[in-house]
């Protein structure tokens, strides 16, 4: 599938906007990402990844309303695209299929 590579660290965002249902804006997706792989990255990275994966069609976004905990200001929620769930899809069978070359591991 032509146009759907994606770099480990775009592949990582767009899994953790699927497993957010609904809730993936910054922090939410910051948070999770050190939780679940212990890196840090910048917030300043993780918009431009963001922004990239939306310009390629993998992800769509909305500004939701404003929060009183947030001293009103609203979030930038984001949402796998069909495409991006296409994109995720031909990843892992890719990875998929090239750990099953690998002998004695992959079966």
């Amino acid at each position: 599938m032509r146009g759907t590579q994606l770099g480990e660290f775009e592949e990582l965002v767009l899994l953790l906007v699927g497993a957010q249902s609904g809730n993936a804006y910054g922090v939410t997706l910051k948070n999770e990402i050190e939780l679940r792989t212990n890196r840090r990255p910048s917030i300043g990275a993780l918009h431009s990844a963001l922004s990239r994966l939306e310009d390629k069609g993998f992800l769509r976004s909305e500004i939701g309303h404003g929060h009183e905990d947030r001293g009103g200001r609203r979030k930038k929620i984001y949402e796998l695209t069909p495409e991006g769930r296409a994109a995720l899809e031909f990843s892992h069978e890719l990875r998929h299929g090239l750990f099953q070359l690998i002998p004695d591991i992959g079966r």
